[in-house]
């Protein structure tokens, strides 16, 4: 990689060949602000400044296609010649397309593709939607797509999980730039940990992705695409939300800085949030958690030639929180108290490259994850409960792309590479004689071809894990195939195969209080991997209903599990604290359907909702509890069979946007664990829906936009209404929207 980088370095010259120009809505005529800028099968690119006009310098000569795109407009390409010594004028028209018909993606097949033309259903959270939710954490926005469902598990602690099609969130891969950094400690509590201003993109693949990803990838694939400088810019950003008389408090703060020459760029990042506790029923014990975090972080590259691009990341991630009772004590003084501290360091390093005549792409990139958590997970004043854990993640691992014009029948796109994935796991709890040491090693190799025209795509591919917990190489194989019945009607169905090994998860590094004791999740010698298939069929539609774009979804789906792991209640161990054993269940298959249409009546209205019905049984009805009189039960808990999403955003006027947005989650069977009742039983949970409001407004000073904005969470107030109370409550028990009503408001800056 060195010399690599060095021969590109030294072969750079200043060509003095530039290109300028601006961007205009087809429609006003208005100059368009912000947009991106840039040259096909290349690393070179740029934005329009807050006036709609771009600049680039020192290209490369030849002659090239210059590509237009930006969130809410089609996508534009015009052919230029770049001599050395001239500089040429290049404006582009383009126009509103709010359906984002020409989005590209990177989690169908590992590279960059148009999203329409992907072989694989690809969703995609963008900036505007967390905007639109008054996100904080990336937690926040994550249930605004079809099949997908963020759930709190924990009043104590406030952890969460994110389910795709009905499955635990142990079963979804989370990605940070397409790498497998995510690990199982980070996994516990990170969806609250990431700041919305980090994320270009959330992308969201369902359905498994082993054959890309390796193991837990069975549900699907949540892929964040960090930001990335294309020009200087700032922007500075506060918020207020109070929920009962507890404020939440966060600030961002956000610059993205270029050199002159376009070859260097650096996007920073900082968040600070503190939340207080809020105690819903007055029992003095907290349903919201106090929570402390800060965040620094940046993402910076420069270009060692028009074809090859050095990427570094890196973040920084200090985050307390607590939940239970008497605050100002320290934990061991309390009835309940589950306290953690984490420190997080992570970064990466990347490389790309491109040859001149479009046929290859070579990536190689390591990323390295070290996360340092002090806890407390304790109750009735035990000093035994504290605990400490470390855990080191390494990712490493190179890829290939090679287009054939013609491969056989079809052109084709041809992918390879390597991956090699290292986590270290060490938790210890010294006063409950509890460690857990636990290292993994898996070298993955992949590979897939993908044939592709106007008509149809075809891909097979698979790939080959070898993790040091088994005996065996894996294989995980997938095929897609995409057929266009006409360029607006697309048809796409799909099989994956994945595997879990029988490792600790992110489940198992959390503890919950309940009936006054504490639960604890312990992995027995002899568990078997979890293997699945998953198959998949869907129809996209894009249509005008009058002058209104519209686009409407259907996706059937279907996933079995053979040996899924389940938790099974075995009783008190001599510390008093109560055991849950992991062990391989009879299997399991989801199904059902998902269901998504946008519609847009007019350039200021945009309407999109998602609906999901499914069903998620084991094979045989599975005990939960060590209550013989309990019966074991064969519907998986937690997991209603209907759920969905809605957004609606209105241009008032120029300056003024109304959005409303919200979640139905149906009925479903949640475990209740003795303690506060006298007995453990399934309770069926009454369905809810979570409405936000939310109005903005924007305006100029002096050269500087401001906006000011405010709303409402949770308008009706949608929120349990049996939470356990006192000492001896099931923390686990909880269910339906994370908070009741709040309101909030809040100002941004940016130039």
């Amino acid at each position: 990689m060195v010399v690599l980088f060095s021969t590109a370095l030294f072969s750079q010259q200043k060509t003095d060949a530039n290109l300028f120009g601006d961007v205009k809505d087809k429609k006003t005529g208005l100059h368009i602000p912000f947009i991106n800028v840039s040259i096909n099968n290349t690393v070179i690119g740029t934005t329009t400044d807050h006036t709609g006009h771009y600049f680039l310098k020192n290209l490369p000569e030849g002659r090239f296609t210059v590509r237009v795109s930006g969130l809410g407009y089609k996508t534009v390409q015009q052919e230029v010649d770049l001599q050395a010594n001239k500089t040429v004028e290049l404006n582009f028209i383009t126009e509103e397309s709010a359906l984002s018909l020409d989005e590209l993606v990177v989690s169908a097949n590992r590279n960059e593709t148009n999203r329409r033309q992907a072989s694989v259903v690809v969703g995609v959270l963008s900036p505007k939607l967390f905007q639109s939710t008054n996100a904080v954490c990336m937690a926040d926005g994550l249930s605004f797509q079809p099949g997908v469902r963020v759930e709190t598990d924990c009043n104590n602690c406030g952890v969460t999980q994110v389910r795709i099609n009905g499955l635990e969130g142990q079963y979804t891969q989370i990605l940070v730039d397409s790498r497998p950094i995510f690990s199982a400690l980070a996994g516990v509590y990170g969806l609250e940990q990431i700041p919305v201003n980090m994320i270009e993109r959330v992308e969201v693949v369902r359905g498994g992705g082993s054959a890309l990803y390796g193991s837990s990838a069975i549900a699907g694939t949540i892929n964040i695409i960090t930001k990335e400088a294309l020009n200087n810019t700032m922007n500075a950003a506060y918020n207020l939300q109070m929920t009962g008389n507890s404020p939440d408090h966060s600030v961002n703060l956000n610059t993205s800085m270029v050199s002159d020459d376009n070859k260097a760029g650096m996007y920073l990042y900082g968040t600070y949030r503190n939340r207080l506790p809020y105690d819903h029923n007055g029992d003095g014990y907290s349903e919201v958690t106090l929570l402390k975090n800060h965040t620094i972080g940046m993402r910076s590259y420069y270009r060692l030639s028009s074809q090859s691009k050095l990427t570094l990341e890196y973040h920084n991630i200090h985050e307390y929180r607590r939940g239970g009772n008497k605050f100002e004590l320290q934990p061991h003084q309390t009835e309940i108290t589950e306290q953690l501290e984490h420190e997080i360091n992570g970064g990466g390093l990347a490389y790309n490259w491109y040859s001149h005549d479009t046929k290859h792409k070579v990536n190689a990139y390591v990323s390295l994850q070290n996360i340092l958590r002090n806890s407390y997970y304790g109750v009735q004043f035990d000093l035994d409960a504290y605990g400490n854990t470390s855990n080191t993640t390494a990712v490493g691992g190179a890829q290939y792309v090679r287009q054939f014009e013609r491969l056989w029948f079809m052109p084709s796109e041809f992918t390879t590479g390597f991956e090699y994935q290292y986590d270290n796991i060490n938790d210890q709890m010294p006063g409950y004689n509890r460690t857990l040491l636990q290292t993994t090693r898996t070298a993955g190799l992949f590979v897939q071809n993908e044939w592709k025209n106007d008509k149809m795509n075809l891909l097979i591919g698979g790939r080959f894990d070898k993790h040091n917990l088994l005996d065996h190489v894996v294989a995980s194989p997938r095929m897609n195939l995409k057929y266009n019945f006409t360029p607006e009607l697309n048809w796409r169905g799909s099989y994956a195969a994945g595997f879990r090994a029988p490792q600790a998860f992110d489940e198992d590094l959390h503890m919950e209080a309940v009936g006054g004791t504490m639960r604890l999740i312990e992995i027995p010698d002899g568990l078997r991997p979890e293997y699945s298939h998953t198959f998949s069929t869907s129809l996209d539609y894009y249509f005008k209903l009058g002058n209104a774009q519209s686009n409407i979804l259907i996706e059937g789906f279907n996933t079995r599990i053979n040996d899924i792991f389940i938790l099974v209640e075995q009783g008190m161990n001599a510390d008093g604290n109560i055991i849950m054993n992991r062990v391989n269940g009879s299997g399991a298959q989801v199904s059902g359907i998902n269901l998504e249409g946008r519609i847009v009546p007019t350039t200021s209205l945009q309407i999109q909702a998602g609906y999901t019905l499914q069903q998620s049984l084991y094979k045989e009805a599975e005990r939960w509890s060590d209550d013989a009189t309990v019966a074991p039960e064969r519907r998986m808990l937690r997991t209603p069979n209907q759920y969905g999403y809605f957004t609606v955003a209105y241009n008032l006027t120029k300056k003024l946007l109304l959005n409303a947005t919200g979640t139905y989650t149906g009925s479903m069977l949640a475990p209740h664990y003795a303690g506060y009742i006298a007995a453990d039983r399934l309770e069926t949970t009454p369905s809810f829906i979570d409405l936000n409001l939310k109005a903005s407004y924007d305006w100029r000073i002096n050269g500087i936009a401001a906006q000011l904005s405010g709303g409402v969470k949770n308008l009706f107030n949608a929120y349990q209404k049996d939470l356990d109370k006192g000492a001896f409550r099931d923390a686990g028990y909880v269910y339906g929207p994370s908070l009741p009503r709040s309101f909030y408001i809040g100002i941004k800056f940016s130039n």
